[in-house]
């Protein structure tokens, strides 16, 4: 099984990082209201980025990594020329 860390940009410009182990139903979820509680204000969301782990808890420290470690410039940086995903 794949998981999945991803980035999101909020409709006020904001990020989002999660993980999941079906990016396109999360995405879909978000969408919907029915994601995470941060995004349900900030709809539409898009998806900017993702990394793909065999492994579920490399998934899980990776997302903690970007979330709490990572300033927004940083973020950019990593997304930077290395987008992998956009919808």
């Amino acid at each position: 099984m794949s998981y999945f860390v991803y980035i999101l940009e909020c409709s006020d410009k904001t990020f989002y990082t999660g993980y999941t182990n079906d990016l396109d139903k999360r995405l879909d979820a978000h969408n919907s209201g029915k994601g995470a509680k941060y995004t349900k204000n900030r709809l539409p969301v898009k998806l900017l980025y993702s990394e793909e782990y065999d492994d579920k808890s490399k998934a899980m420290s990776r997302e903690w990594h970007i979330k709490h470690d990572m300033t927004r410039e940083e973020k950019l940086k990593l997304m930077g020329g290395d987008i992998r995903i956009t919808k």
